[in-house]
């Protein structure tokens, strides 16, 4: 999970994570690694982005369509993690989709 995913053209579609964290591993990055393997190997993916510092993550998973997204929400090890997360991992977390019209990438 480095570097700027490499995404087809336009249009797909971006599911943005924000997230502040509670104190303490508790297991967190054992599971996060899970999750983006798991991911990964989901019908749809595109790819993934994140950073995290002391107080704030953001991750942000590409997807060709609202219906892959779903799916990757129903998935039963991801809703493991999601309920992990609401009771130990985070103090609060955001979660938007959006639908990518235009991308520039830019190599310096």
């Amino acid at each position: 999970m480095s570097g700027i995913s490499k995404t087809p053209e336009p249009p797909y579609y971006a599911v943005i994570f924000s997230s502040q964290r509670t104190d303490g591993d508790r297991n967190y990055g054992r599971m996060a690694d899970k999750m983006v393997e798991l991911a990964s190997q989901q019908e749809g993916f595109l790819g993934i982005e994140s950073a995290r510092d002391e107080d704030l993550g953001i991750t942000v998973s590409y997807w060709d369509s609202l219906q892959s997204i779903k799916n990757w929400k129903e998935n039963s090890a991801h809703k493991i993690a999601q309920a992990k997360g609401k009771t130990d991992w985070y103090k609060n977390f955001s979660l938007r989709v959006c639908k990518v019209e235009r991308q520039d990438f830019f190599e310096i």
